[in-house]
């Protein structure tokens, strides 16, 4: 099969009705049900599919007896189409903002860390000259944030890119390392010590990240490096509230960023404890995408945020 040009988008003659239909088929699994949702009749949409399907030279969708699911092929095509899609609500959306007379809209992705501290400050400071700005903030681990922000979700991203993907899509200036300190109530047993280390505390209950989470990984990197076995009892929540509830109610024992404990962990309830040990896990940074251009709301908070990264 020989390579498709540059501007194969235009040769297939790819509709903006092609990419609804793919975003169907991937939620719907289902040629009758995709059409209907589409207003178009099964036969139209199963026209419409095979045609772009020949002129491609290749199928983007395994048919089976009871559905149809998407191939590798399919996959790239759904994402991709899942991004314009997004941009062109996002157009609209600042279409419609700027004729309202507002400074348009931004949609950023990010860790817990910055969310508490580089952002908050930067979303004040923009708003000094941008009162109008709508801005909206998603917090999650970076493996949930990054898909969202190539499928055009966030504008981008303050986090770090999975090794699974692609850096060179990207571009990556990173901001900084996460320092992570132990958590526990005021009047744990622990909150007493000096000093402490993993043994003292294994035998207490914890709260953790999921499995996976980089956070996690490096907790669970840390036991093994010093011979200890993970504690017995752990509750996994990627939730730093549920976490710290649990905290202040029980003998348990989390893991977070040195920020967040020092934004929400006050004194007379929560207590940092002292483990010898620097812990912390990789730089993250702003992501975003190396071919996609920035709307002037996003470009201005981004801006913001790199004065402050060179102010910090």
């Amino acid at each position: 099969m020989s390579s498709l040009p540059t501007d194969w988008f235009m040769k297939v003659r790819l509709k903006l009705r092609h990419l609804q239909l793919f975003i169907a088929l991937d939620e719907l699994r289902n040629l009758h049900r995709a059409a209907e949702r589409l207003g178009m009749s099964q036969p139209a949409a199963s026209k419409l599919l095979g045609e772009l399907e020949s002129q491609l030279g290749f199928a983007l969708f395994d048919r089976h007896p009871r559905g149809i699911t998407p191939n590798w092929y399919g996959e790239t095509v759904i994402r991709h189409a899942r991004g314009i899609m997004s941009s062109l609500h996002q157009a609209g959306d600042e279409l419609n903002a700027l004729h309202a007379g507002s400074a348009g809209s931004v949609s950023v992705g990010t860790v817990m860390a910055p969310a508490v501290t580089l952002l908050t400050s930067a979303v004040e400071r923009v708003h000094r000259d941008r009162p109008n700005l709508k801005v909206s903030i998603d917090v999650d681990v970076s493996h949930a944030l990054i898909p969202r922000l190539m499928e055009g979700e966030f504008d981008f991203a303050i986090a770090r890119i999975p090794s699974t993907l692609p850096a060179g899509d990207f571009v990556f200036e990173e901001i900084g390392e996460e320092a992570l300190c132990f958590v526990c109530r005021a009047d744990h047993p622990l909150a007493q010590r000096d000093s402490l280390n993993l043994a003292a505390m294994v035998d207490y209950p914890w709260v953790l990240q999921p499995p996976g989470a980089l956070m996690r990984q490096r907790v669970d990197h840390l036991f093994l490096h010093h011979g200890v076995a993970l504690p017995r009892q752990i509750v996994d929540t990627p939730d730093i509230l549920v976490a710290l509830a649990m905290v202040d109610k029980s003998d348990t024992v989390t893991v977070t960023t040195r920020q967040v404990a020092e934004l929400l962990c006050d004194q007379p309830r929560f207590r940092i404890l002292p483990f010898p040990e620097a812990l912390s896990v990789q730089p993250y940074g702003l992501v975003s995408l190396r071919e996609q251009r920035l709307s002037p709301g996003a470009a201005a908070l981004m801006s913001t945020l790199r004065e402050l990264i060179r102010e910090r």
